[in-house]
């Protein structure tokens, strides 16, 4: 004999509404596979979430320190090359500034090796309040961002900077001596690789606005000499000098992406 308790439904925690009976459902699909389903957390429940992915992403740094620590040196001397620096040697003005800038360094290493877990921990902290259907959205596109941003920050360190800073140490030799402090040098090299890195999500960007149906790709591909606008003058911000073949050297690439996205929107 059923009681009471059995014709009335239980509710699961997801938004704050019952999920759907399994006969609404097609077949072969139960209710914790619903695509619009997900989970609700309480407050402590967010908050040991929150301490246990900033504790495994604390741990993941600190192992990432160790790594960082045999290339440090080889960055610093790679950068203090590309700055046209005599003797492969920058300047300190201060009794600190070169533990504080090699220390810095030596963090933005960790942080670089250690970004694919960082991403991980945070999507797994915002995974119970995304849907299915968001999940795998989240999941599909993490590893296009991951290679964009790093392609980015390479093509910066590798060709972008390099370009600049031989235009820069160059600039009036005569009236100017040359000799930039390590931490300036060090913050002109995060700026420019953050903001190029940004830059090469474009495709992605573009994917995920294309995904929810903001444009296609026939209105993105009128809106072409619109968008080459746009880039040359993100690339006039980006670039550091005033001259126009380093502004081209970040302008073509980001308009390559452009033309990438595109391609991304059109088969989204």
């Amino acid at each position: 004999m059923s009681s009471i308790s059995d014709s009335v439904p239980r509710l699961d925690r997801g938004g704050g509404n019952p999920p759907p009976d399994h006969q609404d459902l097609p077949p072969g699909e139960e209710h914790g596979e619903d695509p619009e389903f997900f989970l609700e957390m309480s407050l402590a429940e967010h908050l040991e979430e929150l301490r246990i992915r900033i504790i495994y992403s604390v741990v993941t740094i600190l192992v990432a320190l160790v790594a960082a620590f045999f290339v440090v040196d080889w960055v610093f001397k790679r950068i203090a090359t590309q700055a046209n620096v005599e003797n492969g040697e920058v300047i300190t003005l201060s009794p600190t500034e070169g533990f504080v800038t090699w220390f810095k360094v030596l963090l933005y290493i960790a942080i670089a090796f250690s970004m694919p877990m960082l991403v991980f921990q945070v999507i797994r902290y915002i995974a119970p309040g995304l849907t299915r259907r968001e999940k795998r959205a989240v999941y599909l596109a993490l590893p296009v961002v991951s290679m964009l941003f790093i392609a980015g920050m390479a093509f910066a360190f590798f060709v972008a900077i390099p370009r600049a800073l031989d235009f820069l140490s160059g600039f009036k030799s005569g009236l100017f001596d040359w000799d930039p402090r390590a931490s300036e040098l060090v913050t002109f090299y995060l700026r420019l690789m953050l903001g190029i890195g940004i830059a090469f999500e474009l495709p992605a960007l573009m994917f995920i606005l294309g995904k929810i149906g903001l444009f296609n790709h026939q209105q993105l591909g009128r809106a072409r000499k619109f968008a080459f606008i746009g880039v040359l003058i993100a690339a006039a911000i980006i670039t550091p000098t005033p001259d126009p073949v380093n502004m081209m050297i970040i302008a073509v690439p980001i308009y390559f992406l452009y033309e990438l996205g595109i391609i991304f929107v059109r088969f989204s």
